[in-house]
């Protein structure tokens, strides 16, 4: 029995994580819980998994599931909140898994506290590995425990290198959707709204995600994730279109050999593998229907129709605290188009802004990462706000 905490529990993720313990009972047991805000969810999610610990992001949503709770929850639960309640929920002793499925710079301080807590990590918060990689794969290598990938990208390179020598890989190869946008034409662009930009037509994820998603963002933080968890350069990292999603990532090896993981679109799938690593459970789908499946096709990714992705390599290249205004300013403007502040073609001029004004530098620990964020964060919320 693998117990688990969860950050980020009524979130997408968190959503299909509990999915998957509640179809494997006997190997999952959630210990602890650790959510936003959303205080009818979470309350469904106690009453139907029982965890002992609990936590909500402020004192207000605290009490309120508190009184939704009412009566006593048998076995009893304790309620926290806050940032204190957040890495309670981390570093909980009763764990032996934590899924970090956070999204957004919020979710590395807790990822961190995990991995320094000595816990195995399954990580769905790319941002963790964006604005602090080497620090978070350090700690990893000092307490001797595992990050486990649950983003389907690098979930395929994970099981594609299993076993293999490090010495004959030449390059990976990441497999992107396109998104919603990638065949509208470039002058349709300026016409985008938030319920167009959030409705992908493979994958279904959260706001922020599905935003990224649209722009390929999350291509180019798949790419910085996939540079420290498996110790590549960028230039062993490629990016393909793949429109069917049943190629999830591929591997080339030196001599010219491809392996390729591929199988049923459901995040449930990734999530499994994580839980249940260094085994393989029997799954709860049908086979892939190879003799049904539409022809596969790839094509070149195009950075001047998407250059946000590019903006990501190149804060990749730069290093230091690039990585960190790039994701900073990123969630910013998805926040802002989302709000309806700016249009769907200001979030990569956002994003080239903040670059460009920002002098990089190296960053030691994890309040120099924070105060970074920080300050970007703050410059656009004024920015916008004298507009």
């Amino acid at each position: 029995m693998k117990r688990l905490s969860i950050l980020g529990s009524t979130g997408s993720i968190g959503q299909k994580t509990l999915e998957v313990v509640s179809l494997y009972p006997e190997r999952f047991r959630v210990t602890a819980l650790a959510a936003r805000s959303n205080v009818n969810l979470l309350a469904e999610q106690i009453r139907r998994f029982s965890p002992r610990l609990v936590s909500l992001q402020d004192r207000e949503s605290a009490e309120e599931l508190s009184r939704r709770l009412a009566l006593p929850t048998d076995p009893p639960v304790r309620i926290a909140w806050g940032i204190s309640g957040l890495l309670e929920v981390a570093t909980c002793p009763d764990s032996d898994l934590v899924v970090s499925a956070m999204v957004g710079a919020a979710g590395l301080h807790p990822t961190l506290e995990a991995l320094r807590a000595e816990k195995d990590v399954a990580l769905a918060n790319k941002e963790s590995l964006v604005m602090a990689g080497g620090l978070i794969m350090e700690e990893a290598a000092r307490r001797k425990v595992r990050i486990l990938p649950i983003d389907s990208e690098h979930s395929a390179v994970f099981q594609c290198l299993e076993g293999k020598r490090r010495e004959d890989l030449r390059h990976i190869i990441l497999t992107a959707s396109g998104g919603p946008f990638w065949q509208l034409p470039r002058e349709n662009f300026a016409q985008v709204t938030p319920q167009r930009a959030l409705n992908h037509p493979t994958w279904s994820m959260g706001r922020k995600v599905s935003i990224d998603s649209s722009t390929l963002m999350n291509k180019g933080l798949e790419v910085i994730e996939a540079k420290w968890l498996f110790g590549l350069d960028l230039d062993q990292i490629q990016v393909i279109i793949h429109p069917q999603c049943v190629i999830h990532s591929m591997v080339e090896f030196v001599d010219g050999t491809i392996l390729a993981q591929m199988a049923i679109t459901d995040m449930r799938l990734p999530i499994l593998y994580a839980l249940s690593y260094p085994e393989r459970l029997p799954s709860f789908r049908d086979p892939l229907p190879l003799t049904r499946l539409q022809p596969l096709t790839f094509e070149p990714l195009d950075t001047e129709r998407f250059p946000c992705f590019a903006y990501a390599y190149e804060a990749a290249r730069i290093g230091g605290s690039a990585p960190i205004v790039l994701n900073a300013a990123n969630e910013m403007a998805v926040k802002l188009f989302l709000e309806e502040r700016i249009r769907y073609t200001d979030i990569p001029l956002l994003i080239r802004r903040a670059l460009d004004s920002h002098r990089p530098r190296q960053v030691k620990d994890l309040e120099e990462i924070l105060e970074v964020d920080r300050m970007v964060r703050e410059e656009i919320e004024k920015e916008y706000q004298e507009r």
